[in-house]
């Protein structure tokens, strides 16, 4: 069974709506075959990640940057991991009040530095979510969750 990694630091009413939206997509029944595994950004593992065909990461933007919480997971997951996740899959959603590119440009930094592919573009909201954002976070959920599988097919 391919395995999806949401590692995620939801602190807010609009991260919390995101997360469930990529939970919803990521675990549609359209698509069989992946088990989904969400992870506080503060409590995943290297092994959690090593278990993954693919991740889906979320954070809100702190001050022009991504979570402390997403660093973290990041720092502790970075040289361990490195030349075993290459070539992972991942996507990426962003929640801030008015600007997400600063959080955007520091995750696309560590993940190229760790071989990963970026599968879809980032889904970045600023205010409220509405059906539109919650709908492509549904997307990127569902999307990644495919890629997933096509990557645990691939090393199979």
């Amino acid at each position: 069974m391919a395995r999806l990694l949401i590692v995620h630091h939801t602190v807010s009413p609009a991260t919390q709506e995101m997360l469930a939206a990529v939970m919803d997509g990521a675990g549609t029944d359209d698509i069989e075959g992946v088990g989904v595994q969400a992870k506080a950004a503060l409590a995943a593992t290297v092994g959690d990640l090593l278990a993954a065909d693919a991740v889906i990461l979320g954070t809100p933007a702190n001050i022009g940057y991504m979570s402390g919480a997403l660093k973290h997971f990041f720092d502790a997951v970075y040289y361990p991991a490195m030349g075993d996740t290459n070539g992972m899959p991942y996507s990426l959603y962003v929640h801030g009040d008015n600007d997400t590119s600063g959080a955007v440009r520091a995750v696309e930094s560590i993940t190229k530095g760790m071989g990963w592919h970026r599968h879809r573009p980032p889904v970045a909201v600023t205010g409220r979510p509405g059906n539109a954002e919650r709908e492509a976070c549904w997307e990127l959920g569902a999307v990644t969750a495919l890629a997933a599988l096509e990557r645990e097919q691939d090393r199979s």
